[in-house]
């Protein structure tokens, strides 16, 4: 049985993630915290901490990990490239799954992105635009920043521009839309519960615990 440590306990997420993992025989919480809690008596003696907090959190909590030799799954939003540089050095000494998005349709999402980028390499124009609610803080989402980055990586050329939209309680919406002369291409991809991120996160943990250092997404988990 796999030794769960919940970070962000009272939030949304955390909560969630909590209350799903108890449905599941294969895990168990061990350990819980938030704001108010000491990350490390929590996590000390867990198999892997699942992560949903603020990049400066995540930050601490990933170096407490690495401290006590704790894989780490990481779904915290809006990660800054030196924090993705602190993780991809905490994952020389420990498994860590780093991914925008932990919902595996989402990260199948990115595979038809890819291929569609490539079969359209020529005479369409990419956009794509990512709704989430009114509370997410950034902006254009993680998710909608890895789709450019992997049309821009097939594609090359310039930046792909993405409009953002916050309203309401959207969990989160991605349309990806080429444009040719002759046709129009739309995939999109609808949230309709957080728990589909809750339950990408559960198997990131099922598959990172027991894993050789290093620094995994979810298509490795996914086996995509």
């Amino acid at each position: 049985m796999i030794k769960l440590c919940v970070s962000g306990s009272k939030g949304k997420m955390g909560s969630r993630i909590i209350e799903l993992a108890k449905e599941d025989k294969g895990l168990k919480v061990t350990g819980e915290f938030d704001v108010d809690g000491d990350p490390k008596a929590a996590i000390e003696g867990s198999d892997c901490l699942i992560e949903f907090t603020s990049p400066e959190a995540t930050i601490e909590h990933l170096q407490i990990c690495r401290k006590l030799k704790v894989p780490i799954v990481i779904g915290t939003t809006g990660l800054e490239p030196a924090q993705i540089l602190k993780a991809e050095e905490a994952s020389k000494d420990i498994a860590v799954v780093l991914s925008p998005n932990m919902s595996i349709g989402v990260n199948l999402l990115f595979k038809m992105v890819s291929d569609a980028a490539r079969v359209l390499s020529q005479g369409y124009e990419v956009n794509i635009v990512e709704a989430h609610h009114e509370h997410k803080k950034d902006a254009p989402s993680g998710t909608a920043k890895e789709i450019a980055r992997i049309v821009k990586d097939v594609k090359g050329g310039a930046d792909v521009p993405i409009d953002s939209i916050r309203e309401g309680e959207i969990v989160g919406e991605h349309t990806i839309t080429f444009d040719s002369e002759l046709d129009m291409i739309e995939i999109t991809h609808s949230a309709k519960t957080r728990d589909i991120f809750v339950r990408g996160a559960l198997a990131a943990a099922k598959f990172v615990v027991g894993k050789p250092a290093g620094l995994y997404s979810m298509k490795e988990v996914l086996g995509l």
